[in-house]
């Protein structure tokens, strides 16, 4: 039995006219290929077989397995990279009408990067990471130009908590919870929320909202007094959330619902909303508690802040 060098030249010549035909096929298909995640597939079987060839101590494919790698892994960068300028060079004003769903560019990101996450988990790459990085950058400044379209700022945060959270949950099916791309769209998502929830807020609790952060701002530097004269504004906005909460709640239910196309993420930005409402509604409490408001008759139209809280649970959606 040959074996050493001898084997390998053996082996060379029995194989070697079939494997350099299967390298020229393989140049040949792969020269025209733009099937990024077949491409990236056919690397890692190459890699698993070489791993088993390693580990059963069979190294006579060594070289055939590394002429086909230098095949695949310069045309995946190459149409990463085109991917890439694609998006870059997008026009948002050519994509026809506006629409605050998903839109089906994140959407097709979201299932392209889920699955080469998925798979790059066996053999971390790290020049995959890189690419995936810029592809992630130019979609997240994609999905700002095709908010920036919306005349509204209201609109344009339901266009972009859509796609966050449409982008969140197809990565999070198959990617770990602690990948850069989950980590990313999470903070997104979080940030665009708590402006929304701000947004929505603000016409119909605007003006105590207002009056609680000039406030606070005040009591910090200990000049409430200033606020003492505010008689007439305190008194409108005591009446005016006491006679127009409840509806205006509701309101904000329904808005919400009607607006995000998850119902989680609904429900969540409903009760986050409710939430921030009782916050503030205890703020102002506060400062009409200060001595420069305690005399005050209005502030016996106060709504109990035990009853609101009750009251908002009503509104609690049940799933």
């Amino acid at each position: 039995m040959v074996t050493g060098s001898s084997a390998q030249d053996l082996f060379n010549c029995i194989m070697g006219k079939t494997l350099s035909m299967f390298l020229k096929h393989m140049s040949s298909y792969v020269s025209d290929c733009y099937d990024s995640i077949a491409v990236f597939l056919c690397i890692h079987i190459i890699l698993r077989f070489r791993a088993i060839t390693a580990k059963r101590n069979v190294p006579a494919l060594d070289k055939y397995w590394e002429a086909v790698l230098e095949l695949l892994w310069p045309r995946f960068e190459l149409i990463l990279e085109m991917n890439i300028q694609s998006i870059r060079n997008t026009d948002p004003q050519r994509l026809g009408i506006l629409d605050t769903r998903p839109h089906y560019i994140t959407r097709r990101y979201a299932e392209f990067s889920s699955a080469i996450v998925s798979i790059n988990q066996t053999f971390p790459n790290e020049k995959t990471h890189t690419l995936l990085g810029q592809l992630q950058v130019e979609v997240e400044n994609f999905v700002l130009k095709m908010a920036a379209e919306f005349p509204s700022r209201k609109d344009q945060l339901i266009f972009l908590i859509n796609n966050y959270d449409m982008m969140l949950s197809v990565l999070m099916e198959r990617a770990s919870d602690d990948s850069k791309e989950v980590e990313g769209f999470q903070q997104l998502l979080h940030a665009r929320t708590q402006e929304f929830i701000e947004e929505i807020l603000s016409p119909p609790f605007g003006g105590m909202i207002a009056f609680v952060k000039e406030s606070e701002a005040l009591m910090e530097k200990g000049q409430l007094d200033r606020l003492k004269n505010d008689e007439v504004r305190v008194t409108q906005l005591v009446r005016g959330f006491s006679s127009t909460w409840k509806q205006s709640v509701e309101s904000l239910s329904q808005d919400v619902m009607r607006s995000f196309t998850n119902f989680k993420n609904g429900t969540g930005i409903i009760q986050g909303a409710l939430t921030q409402l009782i916050q503030y509604y205890h703020g102002f409490h506060k400062a009409l508690s200060q001595p420069a408001f305690r005399t005050l008759a209005v502030r016996s139209e106060l709504i109990n802040l035990h009853h609101l809280m009750v009251e908002v649970k009503k509104h609690k959606p049940n799933f």
